[in-house]
């Protein structure tokens, strides 16, 4: 942005060419040189991610949404918006409707509409979507890379999203697409956390069950 007296010679300057009120002049002048919005930054995910899972960049999508007048709605209706009226799938269409809330600032990166938090964290592994989903949804399996006691599966789409309800009152979403026909990918939401340093702490705590779980998949 100018400093203040170059923006008064910008003003006149400008006045001078389009005949404009100094109000005017200088509103467009302060227009022009504030930097766009990096959706992409605030949302958390990359522009040609989010346009190749759903077809709209960020900045198409705030445009979309704000048509509906979105920020003002609730975070179930918004996400319903996306996944009935522009086909987005479920896992996605909650990618969009928490990336929508952080751009508006609706929420922080890592909290949710509610004041809770929540740690995410995504990774590829070397084998087919039905795989990697049968290691979460077989019980055995399960307690050979999770290592925790007393969570319930509340829900379960193969091979597409799981809901675990944590014995502490917490719940994990797990999303699984395929990347190609060897490859998949699982990605966590786990939330109703109540701080951020939780959030922090289970970020590592996923990182390191991600690890496990490749060793378990690696003697498949």
């Amino acid at each position: 942005m100018p400093h203040e007296k170059d923006l008064k010679r910008l003003v006149r300057a400008r006045m001078s060419k389009t005949g404009e009120a100094y109000t005017a002049a200088r509103a467009q002048l302060l227009r022009k040189s504030t930097p766009p919005t990096d959706h992409a930054e605030l949302a958390g995910m990359a522009d040609a991610s989010v346009k190749e899972k759903t077809g709209r960049t960020w900045e198409q999508w705030v445009r979309t949404l704000d048509k509906h007048d979105a920020a003002t709605m609730t975070h179930r209706d918004i996400a319903k918006l996306v996944s009935e009226t522009y086909k987005v799938q479920d896992w996605w269409s909650q990618t969009v409707t928490v990336g929508y809330e952080r751009i508006k600032g609706l929420r922080v990166r890592g909290q949710r509409r509610d004041g809770t938090y929540e740690a995410s964290k995504s990774r590829t592994y070397d084998v087919p979507v039905d795989v990697l989903f049968d290691a979460w949804a077989s019980a055995s399996m399960r307690k050979r890379w999770l290592d925790e006691a007393d969570i319930k599966v509340r829900s379960a789409t193969k091979p597409k999203a799981m809901r675990i309800a944590w014995s502490d009152g917490t719940v994990v979403i797990a999303g699984f697409m395929p990347k190609g026909t060897a490859k998949s990918s699982v990605a966590v939401a786990h939330t109703k956390l109540a701080t951020r340093e939780a959030a922090s702490a289970l970020k590592q705590y996923w990182s390191d069950r991600f690890d496990r779980l490749s060793e378990e998949l690696s003697h498949q």
